[in-house]
């Protein structure tokens, strides 16, 4: 049964995570890399977590953190998954014995073919699945989407689709890749860092429908 999996990143205040968990998304990003204006200090996430209810999972996001950096986020934070948006390699990813996303930046260096795009995803076979945006100058997500035609032969692992995704697109992304799950953050906010609980219910609502239409199309 198709059921396309949610995650919504970039959360720093209570109303954003109640308004998540509300519209029934699958998964809260939290972001601890400080450049970005969605980054949060172990403490103030310690305390957002508070408002996460079981069977919503808790992704921790970093860019090339140390591991005194990870190991106090997954002490006192508590995430089920890390996510890794930087240049780690699999042994930096894999040393915590932790479940762990990779991210790859479509369209950067080495990773604007399919083919280069897939080598180097096969590299980290030990990832619960491999996370697809948008390359940017930064490590900060772009709010563009990129051609998503380039990760098609990437299903060795459950794909996680994002970079630039809204209520708009992400049917058409669904209907095109089927991910296991969706990721969104700019696509749902109000300004920048900040989440609007209306788009964030459109986005959940058109990833539902989505799925709906597919399930209907294999019966």
């Amino acid at each position: 049964m198709t059921r396309t999996r949610i995650k919504i990143c970039g959360l720093t205040r209570e109303e954003d995570i109640d308004a998540v968990v509300e519209a029934g998304a699958d998964a809260i990003g939290m972001v601890f890399y400080p450049p970005s204006p969605r980054a949060l200090s172990v403490a103030r996430a310690a305390e957002l977590r508070k408002r996460i209810p079981p069977f919503v999972d808790l992704v921790a996001l970093f860019v090339n953190a140390s591991k005194e950096e990870i190991d106090a986020v997954r002490g006192e934070v508590g995430p089920e998954l890390l996510q890794f948006h930087g240049d780690e390699l699999e042994e930096d990813c894999a040393r915590y014995g932790h479940r762990y996303l990779r991210a790859f930046r479509v369209g950067g260096p080495g990773l604007d073919t399919a083919a280069g795009l897939l080598e180097s995803c096969e590299a980290y076979g030990s990832a619960a699945g491999w996370l697809f945006d948008s390359h940017s100058d930064g490590y900060g997500g772009s709010g563009r989407t990129f051609d998503w035609s380039l990760v098609s032969s990437a299903s060795a692992r459950p794909v996680v689709l994002s970079g630039g995704l809204h209520a708009s697109n992400v049917a058409q992304a669904i209907q095109a890749i089927r991910p296991a799950a969706v990721d969104v953050s700019s696509g749902v906010e109000s300004a920048r860092g900040i989440k609007s609980a209306e788009r964030i219910r459109e986005f959940v609502t058109e990833v539902r429908l989505a799925d709906d239409k597919l399930r209907q199309a294999q019966t």
